[in-house]
Order: structure tokens, then C-alpha cells, then sequence
């Protein structure tokens, strides 16, 4: 029995060691399998870190630093911004008559990316079934229409301007083929000129983009076109309009409406006798007209012929057109150019004995001479400045004379070369240079005409005794027809030089507001006395001078011939010849200037061929001003 206990104690002992055994084993091979070694774990870590700092300095390069142009792109993204096409002043001459006018029209511009079926695979079809309308309504080209209808870019122009029933057409097929998308109708304005050549220079046009390109058009473009407005609106993924979202709108400030001081009245009598006389004295380089008021500065009329059609400047008439197929684009874009120069501002010429005034004029401040004093001048036919030879008119072909002794006034009268050689030497150019720029002959008028020139004259110190012979009776120099016009209206006016005026006021079409434009006295620069006497002798030319032809029935008309012969370097250029007048002699309220290029008929002298032409102008202008009659 004892044995058996002691037998069966040793049993459970060993199979309590087996088991602790087993245990320990468990236990042992359990820590084995699930331990990280700690040189393990701090990789682990600094990676896990390394990360997290990445992230870190990512979130503050978009946050901090790219963040505004990642807020613009945002904003951009989501916004649609729409431009608001100011509309372009008016321009009205002084009775109130539209010269240029801005009427409603429609641009045409098309989404390409919009333009597309509810299956992909009938796109491409659609497209072409709108190159095809668009091409048709709109007369274009299929070809180039269809490459815009498969364009990438977002706006795609089709056309400008369009008229009312073209709109009704597209609009109308488009609610036939439900295209609702992609096509869009802006609202625009296009520029008429209902009088059509009428003052075409000095009006000037405007490009398809309302862009003024010359005349006023051009000088005031800034005034008439006004500011653009701006709409931004908020857009969805689908690029549609956001309910209710929040919108960003600026006004768009209309151009101002503009009033001439011209008179279409006085610029229709004007045309019309210019033309007249170009065309019979076949001036081949065309004419040149000029109607002032000397109190105010105020230009009545100014024209050229050959004129042009405002409403198709781009279509040279027929004085324009020689050779025009044969001409390169560079060569036709200079013709135009020179079909739209305002030539009263932008054409210097010399102007001949007109300026003869102004010679005259100097003596008379100057105290030099005196309007009546008897032989104070001789004339020969010829007056020798060295070996320079310098003919009077009077003793060339037909006449071969000579006029001997003459005061200043009969020198005037019979507009003798050598007289007035004799006078410019007793004054000097020192003292003539002076009074040239008291005229304002060597700066521009500032009348805001674009493409203004000014007078080109010899420098000072290179004037010897030939230059200032013929700068006596206005050769050898050139100034701009309104440069001359203006200097006579100074003697007018009692001397005193005015800024010359071709806008009389701008009003402000979403305020109503008027600002006139008020006249500007540049200086003094004759004494009334002097102006008076030189009006005087103007009259004298007209009743009894070479100016005959300038005088109209029951008005008193002062004036002065001119006629300047080309340089030997440009014959080509042939004769100018002009004649300015003055009217009444009292209190004068007008002063016209007309000037002929190259009169190629029967005369070459400004008494003949241009004092007519301001005897019909100045008949009609006269009576139409309410000027009366007989007046001393």
C-alpha cells in the first residue's frame, strides 16, 4: 500500500513538471513571436513624424503662400465676368443737325464648348449644322465659321454690327433647331453719318471696334467713347448662373455728346463752291476752304475736295482711286490716310501774297511807315538781292509793266514783290521772327484736330537778304491754312490772337450736365489802331486792287490775294493760289480763306481763280448770319 502512495506521488510530480515544462515553454515562445525590437519601433516612429511634417509644410504652402492665386483661380473658376460696352457720344453741329450718331446693333459670339448634343456622337453633326447657319444668315465663310464652332477657346466672335433682321433671322432658327446654348447676342452700337461726305475730315470715323480713327473721331476719342462697366456673376460646374448668388456690378458711364462750332449751313455753301472751283480750274491736288468767326474763334466751316463718305471710309473715291488695284496694302492704306488729313491743320503750304498782310501789319506797329505815304516804295519790275533776280507779277507775261512809286496801301492794293522786298529789309528779321511767333505761326493753334503741323521756317540766323525778301510775300516757308486764317482773324478782332475753336461745348449724357467751351485769348498782338488801318487796306484791295473779284453787292469786303509758285526742287507741286477775306469792314464777323493746289486752266492767280469762290461764299454766308447789307 505504501508503495503504491509513494509510487503514485512520484506520477504526479513528473506529470506536474511536464506540465510546468510546457508552460514555460508557451510562455517562452509567446514573448519570442511578440516583441518589436525597440530599433524597430524608432523607425517606425520618425517615419510616422516625417510624414506628418511633410503634410504640415504642404498645408502652409497652399494656405499661406500660394493661396491667394489658388483663391483667384478659384474665383475665376466659379465666376463668369461679362463686359457693358459704354455707348459713344454724338456729334451735332451748332443748329443742333446729328453729324454722328451711335445706333443699337447686336455682336454675334458663340461658346464652342457649349455647342454640343445630349449623345457625344451627334456632336459633331450639330456643329456643322451651326457653321452652316451662321455662315448663311451672316454671308461667310463655312469654312472659317466651322473652325470656330470646333474651337477650344471659351468666346469665339462671328460677327459684328449686325443689323436688326439678321438678328430676327438667327434667332428664329434657332427656336426652330432648340438650340437654346451656346450661341449669344450681345448688345452693341455702330456708328451713322447721316450727312455722309459732309465735313468727312473733320468729323472723321470709326473703326468696327468704335475706335475713332481720324478727325474729331480721333481727337476726342477718349470724351465720346465713354467707360466700360463690368458684371461678374457667380457660375456652377456647368458654367450656368448660381441662383441667388451674389453679384458684382459696375455702371458703364456713357461717352459724351459733342457740338461743333461748325454751321452745316455755312459748310454746305462752302462744299459746294469749292468744289465748283476745283473743278474748273482743274486743280489736280484739290482745294482747301476756311469760314471763322474772328470774335470767338469759332471755325464755321472747314472743308477739303476731295472729300469721302463717312459711312465707307475705307472706299477711296475716284480722286484716290488711280491705280488702286496695282497699289500694295502698305501703298492703299497711305492713300486713305491721306483722303481723311484734315489738310486745314495737318498740310503745311506757302501761303504768297496773303501774307503780304502780315508784313504789313509789322510795319504799321513797328511805326516803319504809314498806309498812305506817297512814294514810299519803287518798283521797277525787278528788285536785285545780289546776284538774285526777284520779278514783280506786274512785269511778267501779259502785263510787262511796273507800278514806280507806291505807298503801302497801293503796294497792298497792286500786291508788288519789290514794295514789300524794300519793307521786310526796313523791319529786319529779328523784328519780323518776333511777330511770327506773337501770330503763333511756329506753334500749333491747338484747335484739337488731330494730326495738327505747324509752321516750318528758316532758323533765325540763317536768314540772309534772299530769305527775307521772300519771306516778305510769303515764300520759302510754309505754315497750315489755319495758322493763316487765325492770324488774319487777330487783325479782325482789333489784334488780338485767339485760340482757334472747332467744339463748342460737351455734354454729359447720364448727367445732362453742359460744359461750354469758352473763348481763349492767346495774347495781344496789334494795337486796334494798327488793325484798323490794315482793314482799311484790305478794302482798298477788294474796291479798287487785285481782289475786284471778291466783292459781293451791298457789303463791305476787305481781302488779299495770294498766289506762291513751286520750289525747283518740287515743280511737280504747281501753283497755290488763294484768297482771305474780311466782312463787314465794321464790327467783322467773318473771315473766309480759300486755297487751290496746282490750278491747271486758264490762271495760276489767286485774284482770278480763288476770289471768286469767296465772293459766293460769303454772298450766301452774309445774308444767312443775319448780317445786314450796306454797311459802313
Amino acid at each position: 500500500m505504501k508503495n503504491k502512495r509513494i509510487a503514485k506521488k512520484v506520477k504526479n510530480k513528473i506529470l506536474k513538471d511536464r506540465t510546468n515544462q510546457k508552460i514555460m515553454e508557451s510562455k517562452k515562445n509567446l514573448n519570442v513571436e511578440n516583441v518589436i525590437p525597440v530599433k524597430k519601433l524608432q523607425t517606425a516612429l520618425l517615419i510616422v513624424l516625417s510624414i506628418l511634417f511633410l503634410l504640415v509644410c504642404r498645408l502652409f504652402y497652399l494656405q499661406i503662400i500660394d493661396g491667394p492665386y489658388l483663391s483667384s483661380l478659384a474665383t475665376k473658376t466659379h465666376t463668369t465676368s461679362e463686359t457693358i460696352n459704354s455707348k459713344r457720344g454724338n456729334i451735332y453741329d451748332s443748329t443742333g443737325a446729328s453729324l454722328a450718331i451711335s445706333e443699337a446693333v447686336d455682336t454675334v459670339t458663340i461658346n464652342p464648348t457649349k455647342i454640343k448634343a445630349k449623345n457625344d456622337s451627334d456632336t459633331p453633326a450639330l456643329k456643322e449644322k451651326v457653321a452652316k447657319a451662321l455662315s448663311q444668315i451672316f454671308e461667310l465663310d463655312y469654312e472659317s465659321i466651322l473652325a470656330k464652332v470646333n474651337s477650344t477657346s471659351s468666346t469665339e466672335t462671328i460677327i459684328k454690327k449686325v443689323e436688326e433682321d439678321k438678328i430676327k433671322e438667327l434667332k428664329a432658327w434657332m427656336k426652330e433647331n432648340k438650340v437654346t446654348i451656346g450661341i449669344n447676342i450681345d448688345e452693341d452700337s455702330k456708328r451713322y453719318y447721316p450727312y455722309g461726305t459732309l465735313a468727312a475730315q473733320v468729323i472723321g470715323s470709326c473703326g468696327t471696334d468704335n475706335q475713332g480713327q481720324a478727325g474729331i473721331e480721333a481727337s476726342y476719342d477718349s470724351i465720346l467713347k465713354g467707360t466700360s462697366g463690368n458684371l461678374t456673376t457667380s457660375i456652377d460646374a456647368s458654367q450656368s448662373e448660381i441662383p441667388n448668388s451674389e453679384q458684382s456690378f459696375i455702371a458703364a458711364e456713357n461717352g459724351y455728346n459733342l457740338t461743333l462750332t461748325l454751321d452745316i449751313n455755312i459748310q454746305r455753301t462752302v462744299e459746294k463752291y469749292l468744289q465748283e472751283a476745283v473743278e474748273e480750274h482743274s486743280c489736280s491736288n484739290g482745294g482747301n476752304a476756311i469760314v471763322m468767326n474772328p470774335q470767338t474763334g469759332d471755325i464755321l466751316a472747314m472743308a477739303s475736295y476731295p472729300t469721302y463718305d463717312l459711312n465707307s471710309p475705307r472706299t477711296p473715291t475716284d480722286f484716290y482711286a488711280e491705280n488702286w488695284d496695282s497699289l500694295s496694302s502698305n501703298e492703299k492704306y497711305e492713300r486713305i490716310f491721306q483722303m481723311w488729313k484734315v489738310r486745314s491743320v495737318s498740310e503745311t503750304y506757302e501761303p504768297g501774297s496773303v501774307f503780304k498782310l502780315i508784313t504789313a501789319a509789322v510795319a504799321l506797329e513797328e511805326n516803319i511807315t504809314q498806309p498812305d505815304k506817297a512814294n514810299d516804295f519803287y518798283c521797277n519790275g525787278v528788285e536785285t538781292i545780289y546776284d538774285t533776280p526777284i520779278r514783280c507779277w506786274y512785269n511778267q507775261a501779259p502785263y510787262f509793266s511796273t507800278h514806280q512809286g507806291e505807298s503801302l496801301r497801293e503796294a497792298l492794293m497792286d500786291s508788288c514783290n519789290p514794295s514789300f522786298m524794300q519793307l521786310a529789309k526796313r523791319i529786319g528779321s529779328t523784328t519780323l521772327y518776333k511777330y511770327y511767333d506773337a501770330f503763333g505761326l511756329f506753334d500749333k493753334t491747338g484747335v484739337g484736330l488731330s494730326g495738327e503741323s505747324s509752321g516750318v521756317f528758316y532758323k533765325l540766323d540763317e536768314v540772309g537778304p534772299v530769305e527775307l525778301a521772300t519771306m516778305s510775300f510769303g515764300q520759302r516757308f510754309t505754315i497750315t491754312p489755319l495758322q493763316m486764317c487765325n492770324a488774319i482773324c487777330s487783325i479782325a478782332n482789333g489784334g488780338k490772337l485767339l485760340q482757334p475753336k472747332i467744339v463748342k461745348s460737351m455734354t454729359n449724357t447720364d448727367t445732362g450736365e453742359i460744359t461750354n467751351i469758352d473763348t481763349k485769348i492767346v495774347r495781344q498782338v496789334l494795337s486796334s489802331k494798327t488793325a484798323e488801318s490794315m482793314k482799311s487796306m484790305m478794302q482798298s484791295v477788294v474796291t479798287d486792287g487785285t481782289g475786284k473779284r471778291a466783292q459781293v453787292e451791298g457789303y463791305t469786303i476787305g481781302g488779299k490775294s495770294g498766289t506762291s509758285e513751286p520750289t525747283a526742287a518740287n515743280k511737280k507741286a504747281g501753283y497755290t493760289t488763294s484768297f482771305a477775306a474780311i466782312s463787314p469792314i465794321e464790327n467783322t464777323q467773318v473771315v473766309v480763306l480759300v486755297t487751290l493746289y496746282n490750278p491747271t486752266g486758264n490762271s495760276h492767280q489767286g485774284g482770278q481763280t480763288a476770289a471768286p469762290v469767296v465772293s459766293k461764299i460769303l454772298a450766301e454766308t452774309l445774308p444767312y448770319l443775319g448780317i445786314e447789307p450796306n454797311q459802313n
